[in-house]
């Protein structure tokens, strides 16, 4: 990142991808097969290039050079080695023309759309469900040892064979001989089934609800809405960050088919893209349906201001206009047209 004429963008994007490549005749000649295809490393490099002709203070001229880098392979070398990095190809997209003056390159956050590593919403989730993966498998270890009783004998002879069934019998002429089974009778396993039971009620109160058990009492509408304020927060950060980086992402479509000199002209009143933040189940109840038709009525509020309380209290469906919903309430208010009558043959 870079700061130039006042704002901080991005001067270099460095790209690890991996990308598909084709046999080769010689490897195919060396016992290799036409058709495989192997599956190798590429670093993709955007650069923001200055360039003093044409250049201003206010407006310095920039050019946008993409760069392609894999691993040279024509050099011999150790695994322990570091990859030495070859350029394959090097060129400059063009608009109209001319270089691109920025980077055609948009980040995304959780919580915003800069370079910034932020954290992730689910990261403490995350944590505790890693915790309870090993307390599960620790369980499940100590389980697969105790679970089964493991027959023991005192005062027989080392070298009888003994078999366990129904239709076999352990006798021994030894005095004070006995026999019995080891069984797993402590409470080491209670503790991790104690240890997984918090891990699930803490993933529950910091937003995971797989693993919440349901109430058994019915809940109110607003006892729900409380109940889920938080996670609609995180949710609505997480829109309205989307929506940002979408934004930005359409703004430079629209500049790449427009005449504008920068993609900084496009402004929010030409492109802009905004999610849907109400994540709330709860809609209209029925006497507030009542009472916004009461209003109405009475010449409070205008139809369309009605339609639109529908419509965002879940009455209306998303996509239909207010004039097509006037259109279809006319509809139903018009008399029934009656089907033609059936012609009868002299």
């Amino acid at each position: 990142m870079e700061r130039i004429n006042g704002r901080n963008i991005p001067t270099l994007v460095v790209l690890h991808e991996a990308t598909s490549v084709a046999a080769t005749n010689g490897a195919a000649m060396d016992g290799g097969d036409d058709f495989e295809v192997k599956a190798s490393e590429q670093i993709r490099v955007l650069r923001l290039v200055r360039e003093s002709q044409g250049a201003t203070e206010s407006r310095p001229n920039l050019k946008c050079v993409v760069e392609i880098w894999r691993p040279d392979t024509t050099t011999a070398r150790k695994k322990s080695d570091r990859v030495k990095w070859k350029l394959m190809e090097s060129r400059s997209p063009l608009r109209l023309g001319k270089p691109l003056p920025l980077l055609p390159f948009v980040f995304h956050g959780p919580r915003h759309s800069r370079p910034e590593v932020d954290k992730l919403p689910l990261a403490d989730v995350i944590a505790v469900n890693l915790d309870h993966y090993r307390l599960n498998a620790d369980f499940k270890h100590g389980v697969h040892f105790t679970a089964l009783p493991t027959a023991w004998v005192s005062g027989f002879d080392k070298a009888s064979t003994l078999r366990i069934g129904s239709s076999t019998a352990w006798v021994s002429e030894t005095v004070g001989a006995a026999a019995g089974f080891l069984e797993f009778m402590g409470h080491g396993l209670n503790t991790f089934e104690k240890a997984m039971d918090r891990d699930e009620r803490l993933m529950a109160v910091l937003g995971s609800r797989l693993l919440e058990s349901n109430k058994k009492v019915g809940e109110t509408a607003e006892a729900i809405e409380l109940r889920q304020t938080g996670e609609h927060s995180i949710l609505s950060n997480i829109a309205t960050s989307v929506s940002e980086s979408l934004s930005q992402v359409l703004r430079w479509a629209y500049w790449w088919n427009s005449t504008e000199e920068f993609p900084d002209d496009i402004t929010a009143e030409q492109v802009t893209m905004e999610l849907n933040t109400d994540f709330s189940m709860k809609g209209l109840s029925a006497q507030e349906i009542q009472s916004i038709v009461a209003a109405w009525q009475a010449g409070a509020i205008s139809r369309d201001t009605m339609t639109d309380l529908f419509r965002r209290g879940e009455v209306l469906p998303e996509g239909r206009t207010n004039q097509e919903e006037v259109k279809l309430v006319g509809a139903q208010d018009s008399p029934a047209v009656a089907p033609p009558a059936a012609k009868t043959s002299p």
